[in-house]
């Protein structure tokens, strides 16, 4: 006699047969597939293929291999430029991260502690994020500038004048004080998902803690933090990425040189010189070099760091 298992693959094959329709409704999904591959696929596939020719004008001219990337990493001054670009960068993501996540987490425990006016916290909060970043680049272009800026201003009202500084026109307070401007745009969104992490928790582990007689400390540390790893590992990938991929928020407070002297230059920035013919020596087959160049710092840093929070969920 057959077994039950064998009778029942018999009955789905003949339900397949007798309505061989359901199976269009994965035709559903072919729009999106295709809109998907060709402005996410077929742009990384063709930056990759244009690093490997040199170009005249905007048109292929020949195949040059490496030549791209030996001439970002030797040649100067596009050596010293990227390099510079890089650093940047990095100084970007650990800023952010100190500063914009820590910040957002601390928003997010308050809001949740409190019992009424919650949801106009959050909308208050997420307001910064709805903003175009040209007006907000137009808007901090007024707020620091050293002569009628109003954070200059104000400081001399509190007859704290000594602290008042250029700070986009010093190369020392320029990148710090457009890393400030993106935290605090960015500030609202990650706390909403540190905040839905924390409505996540049961109240009960957390009733149950306090009569052992935890700290608030404590709590936060081995029961909070634990619990909220998923939360955190969204926000912490997301940060990377944007830090990486810097570009809009700088190019409408300091141009596409990313001055002055080159001191908020980022690989986005960079790519858009030699990719659109500023510069000396500029080409699409440098700027295609520079995106892949990103694009594998972006896609590696993201996937170990999914790794390590993978790892540390498993571990707790």
């Amino acid at each position: 006699m057959p077994s039950s298992k064998n009778k029942s693959l018999k009955i789905h094959k003949s339900k397949s047969k007798k309505n061989p329709k359901r199976h269009l409704v994965h035709l559903f999904v072919l729009p999106a597939l295709l809109f998907y591959v060709i402005f996410a696929i077929y742009p990384i596939l063709d930056a990759f293929a244009s690093s490997l020719f040199s170009f005249n004008g905007y048109v292929r001219d020949e195949f040059v291999g490496l030549e791209n990337f030996s001439r970002l990493f030797k040649e100067h001054p596009f050596n010293t430029r990227f390099v510079g670009a890089l650093k940047h960068n990095v100084i970007f993501l650990v800023l952010t991260f100190i500063f914009q996540l820590a910040v957002s987490l601390f928003l997010a425990i308050l809001v949740n502690s409190v019992s009424k006016g919650k949801e106009a916290f959050k909308v208050i909060f997420f307001i910064p994020k709805l903003l175009a970043v040209v007006v907000v680049g137009f808007l901090f272009n007024l707020i620091l500038n050293p002569n009628t800026g109003a954070l200059n201003t104000f400081l001399d009202k509190l007859g704290l004048d000594f602290l008042a500084q250029s700070w986009l026109g010093d190369t020392k307070f320029a990148l710090i004080s457009i890393i400030m401007v993106n935290s605090w745009l960015g500030i609202g969104f990650f706390m909403l998902i540190f905040l839905a992490g924390l409505q996540a928790i049961n109240p009960e582990i957390q009733e149950s803690a306090k009569l052992d007689g935890a700290s608030s400390f404590t709590m936060l540390r081995k029961i909070t933090i634990p619990m909220i790893l998923p939360s955190i590992m969204i926000v912490s990938i997301l940060a990377i990425i944007q830090s990486f991929e810097q570009f809009d928020l700088i190019y409408a407070m300091q141009g596409s040189a990313g001055g002055p002297y080159y001191s908020t230059d980022v690989l986005a920035t960079y790519f858009y010189r030699l990719a659109f013919g500023e510069g000396s020596g500029g080409s699409l087959g440098l700027g295609a070099a520079v995106a892949v160049i990103l694009f594998i710092i972006v896609a590696s840093v993201s996937a170990i760091s999914l790794f390590a929070f993978r790892r540390k969920e498993i571990d707790y």
